[in-house]
């Protein structure tokens, strides 16, 4: 990206997302590096939360960042840039379950190595950092339990909302479906 830095760093901090994206088709490279300050944690916990799997999520996470800047210039002002990302990276979630689906058949290592690739990477660590107190692991896990147990299309509505703290509109526009289904899919999850 051609530096074209016009506005000062401490400025940038004050814009909107939206007003940033603008910066960044304008070629600041500043203004992208903000916003994937902003977003990084969001992006990767959200992605986590659907694939299970935090090492994976990371590179998710950049992978929808790269969008984000190849795409920079298909982004509407007409929506929120959140709905627009959140958009990005569940779709990408959904990609890799699907295709954790179709390992499924996989029966060895050595199939699993070859079919993906990997060298070990899809062997998650899901020990908690040391910042976070016994209790709180445990609301977390107990909770994070109830969610996985839930079928894909209320587990989805359930992470956008409760986790992700979207508006019923964003989740409407993330996911693609009526303002009524959206509503009555999150209580019935909450049921």
């Amino acid at each position: 990206m051609a530096s074209q830095d016009r506005i000062p760093r401490s400025d940038l901090e004050a814009l909107a997302d939206e007003d940033l994206m603008d910066q960044i088709v304008a070629g600041s490279e500043a203004a992208f590096a903000l916003l994937v300050k902003r977003y990084q944690g969001k992006v990767t916990n959200l992605v986590n939360r659907f694939i299970y799997n935090r090492d994976r999520a990371v590179e998710i996470a950049q992978e929808v960042f790269l969008r984000v800047y190849l795409h920079r210039k298909r982004y509407l002002r007409s929506g929120r840039f959140s709905t627009w990302i959140y958009t990005i990276a569940v779709n990408l979630a959904k990609n890799e379950l699907r295709r954790k689906a179709r390992l499924k058949g996989v029966t060895s290592l050595d199939g699993l190595l070859e079919a993906t690739g990997d060298s070990g990477a899809f062997l998650a660590d899901k020990r908690p950092g040391p910042d976070r107190t016994a209790h709180q692991h445990r609301v977390e896990e107990v909770v994070m339990e109830a969610i996985e147990q839930l079928p894909d299309k209320y587990r989805e509505v359930i992470l956008l909302r409760d986790i992700q703290q979207l508006t019923y509109e964003e989740i409407e526009q993330v996911l693609s479906i009526p303002g009524g289904t959206v509503r009555s899919r999150i209580n019935r999850a909450r049921s």
